[in-house]
């Protein structure tokens, strides 16, 4: 039976992932992973099947915070539709098939793969290193490419893929302002298609946990998605007056922290 306490905890979760989300434009799978990981050891779910749950999961709960990101940087312009338009494919096809190939893989391996990515995000946050521009002319074939990376990628470590696309579009001369709302957009289809192929790859495969389809623990979608739709716009508030710089790098050396901890946790 689900019991009352882990409804309060997956409901303060939410919170802290929609304040984070909406102060520095991340989707949260960076503490989501990490932390879903943590209660379902808690909760005595099977060991082999915990990252699986994690990965699914915070896949599915950031669908809430991607509609709301998006439809905040449309309502300022800051979209660029051509782009989501011609990325949309590679990374329905990247992230689906990236749910495929994690079902089959074990759950060590995913949580040091994630680890090892998300070390690497976290020294790119603290260098603040900027990428180099280069022409700003997209074509389909190069939209489909990156597209299909970015989506693989973002499935196998549950982001929604703004730590990958931003510096991808800077790269491109676009300014940060777009890169950003861009990015927010291109979240939408990287969390549908993800959380649809872990709920069919995963099914049949994460039998004796309950209140789950497939990969995805509905509980925590549920609280956690509630949760975060409420604090968004706080945290979108709360950054035009905190130090926003200085902020990213405690983030990415927490980060790194609790990414290791998870590892550890799996061991």
């Amino acid at each position: 039976m689900f019991e009352i306490e882990w409804l309060v905890v997956f409901l303060l979760l939410g919170a802290v992932i929609g304040l984070v989300a909406g102060l520095l434009g991340v989707g949260g799978g960076g503490i989501m992973v990490p932390a879903l990981s943590a209660i379902f050891i808690y909760q005595g779910m099977s060991p082999d099947k915990i990252i699986h749950l994690a990965l699914a999961t915070s896949m599915a709960s950031i669908i809430i915070t991607s509609l709301i990101s998006l439809r905040v940087h449309h309502a300022k312009a800051g979209v660029l539709w051509n782009i989501v338009k011609g990325m949309s494919p590679g990374l329905l096809v990247g992230t689906f098939t990236a749910t495929l190939i994690a079902s089959h893989i074990d759950g060590f391996y995913l949580a040091v793969f994630f680890a090892i990515f998300m070390a690497t995000v976290s020294l790119q946050m603290l260098l603040k290193k900027p990428p180099r521009a280069s022409r700003a002319e997209f074509k389909r074939f190069e939209l489909g490419l990156v597209g299909i990376a970015i989506g693989g990628l973002s499935a196998l470590v549950s982001i929604g893929g703004g730590s990958l696309t931003v510096p991808y579009l800077m790269r491109r001369n676009i300014e940060i302002t777009k890169a950003i709302g861009t990015s927010a957009a291109i979240g939408l289809p990287i969390s549908l298609a993800g959380t649809m192929g872990y709920l069919i790859n995963g099914w049949g495969r994460a039998e004796g946990v309950a209140y789950s389809l497939g990969y995805v623990y509905l509980p925590a979608v549920l609280l956690i998605s509630v949760a975060s739709a409420i604090t968004v716009p706080f945290g979108v508030k709360m950054a035009h007056y905190l130090p926003i710089a200085v902020l990213k790098k405690i983030f990415a050396v927490l980060l790194l922290i609790i990414s290791l901890k998870m590892v550890v946790s799996i061991i």
